[in-house]
């Protein structure tokens, strides 16, 4: 009876699966950050629409005639404002989780760390709309303000939820990497694969 080795436990397979895992981190950051960007201009075009067709239209040379409406204009700014970021995310973790020896550890740990990371940012962004509200809208801002603003308060609250939200990626993507660092020695533990063989008759 003759054994050949099992390929899909071989070093280079695993190796192959985890350059997969890391591909695959990019797009889902860069996913989950566009549908968080989506998602987060709508709510803030609702509190405050004067902070997109007195300064987003401008900056980013958008003309919500050429998307088919308001909303949809409003959903593309919001995706190109913040796909990079995912982008950041996603090399910043998958890099970090190339470190975990098996592609199954290093997934399992790197969809944890995606989701601590847009969970601090949802948090930081509820953080920035209370900051805005009751804090900034009452003492004023020295940021740049259009001109002729009918409601200057709303404009002031979405600015802060958005910087907020910047902020809240920032500092998430730092907590991934510090999670996915303190957890390798006990993931790499816990998978360690070793080559299997196959008997052939």
């Amino acid at each position: 009876m003759q054994y050949v080795v099992n390929h899909r436990s071989t070093p280079l397979f695993n190796g192959f699966l985890k350059f997969a895992v890391f591909l695959s981190t990019l797009a889902t950051s860069i996913c989950a950050a566009g549908m968080y960007g989506i998602l987060n201009d709508q709510i803030t075009f609702t509190i405050s629409p004067e902070y997109f067709t007195k300064f987003k239209y401008v900056q980013f040379g958008v003309n919500p005639a050429q998307f088919g409406g308001t909303r949809l204009a409003v959903a593309a700014i919001g995706f190109l404002a913040t796909w990079w970021v995912g982008l950041f995310i996603g090399l910043a973790l998958g890099l970090t989780g190339l470190a975990y020896k098996h592609y199954k550890t290093m997934l399992r740990m790197i969809l944890k760390a995606i989701i601590a990371t847009f969970f601090v940012t949802i948090c930081a962004g509820c953080a920035g709309f209370l900051y805005g509200k009751y804090g900034l809208a009452k003492t004023g801002v020295n940021w740049w303000l259009p001109k002729n603003l009918v409601d200057k308060k709303a404009f002031i609250v979405v600015g802060s939820i958005h910087n907020f939200s910047y902020l809240g990626g920032l500092v998430g993507v730092f907590a991934g990497i510090i999670y996915l660092a303190s957890k390798q020695n006990t993931g790499n533990k816990s998978h360690v694969p070793h080559p299997k063989t196959v008997p052939i008759r």
